[in-house]
């Protein structure tokens, strides 16, 4: 079975899909041609020189990275910096390059799921959840034609709600509507004024399959004109969002607990704030720059907050509220290889995946 670049997206895309990366970002396919038949596979956080030279050694012609190789506008390609050679280097080998990044993080089982997994988190769940995600679909439907509708609507992926799918609500009434000459009225007749028994149903999807959903009412639906409406809500989405919050299955005093972490994520020093002297139990979590999410794991009632990148400023937020740890961008990332491994094997069990053996961050400890 041949296997193309454009198996290995939607396969991914499936996970995280791209419409969940958020507005500044660069996921995707990056370079490459869709229909290039893929000899395999390297796994990695970054893309380098030395991941593209350990790709050719490996036999791989595709790159999956975390973070995009190119993540901001490039104006000429001319190999002054990393960035550019890397792109050269990718052409001239033919070497297709995607990455997944904040879609990756969004999504429940992402990036920090699989923190949450090595800690060892109970009763997970996304620590802020993304909001204006989600449309309310209100349609009219004749009573014997409802289930047809309602199941492609269902096919087309809407109706999930948190773990339930097959999710809608039917109401009774009657519409009117009166066909000019120009229609083919599935009742009533040309001229006249026809009230007909029609159930209201009502349906929750994500935004970006507005398209998908709309498609499949049309062909679903008897009338020539069906009636409907997408209704913007306000409410947050329970499957995607950022970071993670759980709790661990016993208490941990504080400093046993960041040495784990420590040990855990190979961290090379971890930055934190004063210690609050009292047990670890509920922990909040994110991969990558989790800065942002200060306040939010404050008013969940976390006693720790886990990620990177926080400034100095940053540090004086919880007063003693939450312990805040550091551990690195890099380091609550490195796990992300293993995602996109259990996603791509699942796919094609039988195909050459390989992790990256380097190690791309950038950052050492003296």
């Amino acid at each position: 079975m041949t296997i193309t670049v454009n198996d290995v997206c939607l396969a991914l895309e499936e996970l995280a899909p791209l419409a969940l990366q958020e507005s500044y970002d660069n996921a995707g396919l990056l370079l490459g041609y869709r229909k290039t038949p893929v000899t395999g596979i390297l796994l990695t956080i970054d893309v380098t020189e030395e991941i593209l030279q350990e790709a050719l050694t490996k036999g791989c012609n595709m790159i999956v990275s975390h973070h995009p190789l190119i993540f901001r506008g490039l104006k000429s390609i001319t190999g002054r910096n990393m960035v550019e050679r890397c792109v050269i280097e990718a052409i001239q080998h033919n070497i297709a390059i995607y990455g997944s990044h904040t879609n990756l993080d969004s999504v429940s089982d992402g990036v920090s799921m699989r923190m949450a997994e090595k800690i060892g988190l109970k009763n997970c769940h996304i620590l802020q959840l993304k909001a204006d995600a989600l449309l309310k679909l209100v349609t009219f439907v004749p009573h014997n034609q409802l289930e047809a509708v309602r199941d492609a609507c269902f096919e087309a992926g809407a109706g999930y709600i948190g773990n339930y799918d097959s999710c809608s609500y039917s109401s009774f009434g009657n519409g009117t509507f009166r066909a000019n000459e120009q229609c083919n009225p599935f009742v009533g007749e040309i001229g006249e004024i026809h009230t007909e028994p029609e159930t209201r149903l009502e349906i929750i999807l994500p935004a970006y399959i507005k398209n998908k959903v709309t498609k499949a009412l049309i062909q679903a639906h008897p009338y020539e004109e069906p009636a409907f409406d997408f209704i913007p809500l306000k409410n947050g989405w329970s499957k995607v969002g950022f970071g993670i919050i759980g709790q661990l299955e016993t208490e941990e005093d504080e400093m046993l607990f960041l040495t784990r972490i420590k040990q855990t994520f190979n961290v090379g020093c971890i930055k934190h704030t004063a210690l609050k002297n009292k047990p670890v139990k509920t922990v909040a979590l994110c991969g990558g720059s989790g800065a942002d999410l200060i306040h939010t794991a404050i008013e969940k009632g976390a006693d720790i907050f886990i990620s990177a990148d926080f400034k100095y400023h940053d540090y004086f937020i919880p007063e003693n509220r939450v312990l805040l740890a550091d551990i690195g961008h890099f380091e609550s990332e490195q796990f992300t290889k293993e995602i996109f491994y259990d996603q791509l094997t699942k796919k094609f069990p039988k195909f050459a995946i390989h992790f990256s053996e380097i190690n791309t961050n950038p950052i050492t400890f003296l």
